[in-house]
């Protein structure tokens, strides 16, 4: 019923749809959804309309009464130029080619495989630090209380730094590798 109702429609179908259903068999197109020619026809119109209305305002500009070839051909130039970029000629990418390639390629430092980021600089490196004070034994403290008392008013240079020592508190970073999946 479906290869009934396509030919029925080639029968009626207007000039314009044949010659995109032909331009699409030429092109090695076989099977395509019936919307497709209405797609085509429909970009069809639209570029015709902007190149005429183009041409017209070419036409107006050189202050002609009506539209000529000349008109034409410069609103489909133009059109092509602001939708399409030409490549560079060939001779301009070779010369470009060379100049870059003077410049050697660095030394590989690393061995073979992908070359990896400093640690610091990946996710897996430690982004925080815990601090944990140390504790206190139970003797330094009793001294500490003491010297607030006022017992010992010259603390000698290696009380001190024990004292900083106490109060500086460990710092440990941990990196963010974990097993997953395990």
């Amino acid at each position: 019923m479906a290869d009934k109702e396509m030919e029925i429609d080639e029968e009626d179908l207007p000039r314009d749809a044949k010659i995109v259903k032909s331009l699409l068999k030429s092109m090695g197109v076989r099977e395509y959804e019936p919307r497709v020619i209405h797609q085509f026809l429909e970009l069809w119109y639209r570029y015709v309309v902007d190149v005429l209305s183009d041409s017209q305002v070419y036409a107006e500009h050189a202050g002609k009464s009506a539209i000529d070839v000349d008109d034409v051909k410069l609103a489909i130039q133009t059109k092509v130029n602001f939708s399409f970029s030409q490549p560079p000629p060939r001779e301009i990418l070779l010369e470009l080619a060379r100049n870059r390639n003077k410049i050697p390629l660095p030394k590989s430092i690393a061995g073979p495989g992908i070359p990896l980021p400093p640690d610091e600089d990946t996710l897996i490196s430690p982004n925080y630090q815990l601090a944990i004070p140390k504790k206190q034994p139970p003797q330094a403290a009793e001294e500490t209380e003491e010297d607030e008392e006022g017992a010992n008013q010259n603390p000698s240079q290696e009380q001190k730094t024990e004292q900083q020592q106490q109060q500086t508190p460990q710092r440990v970073s941990f990196p963010l590798v974990g097993k997953r999946g395990a």
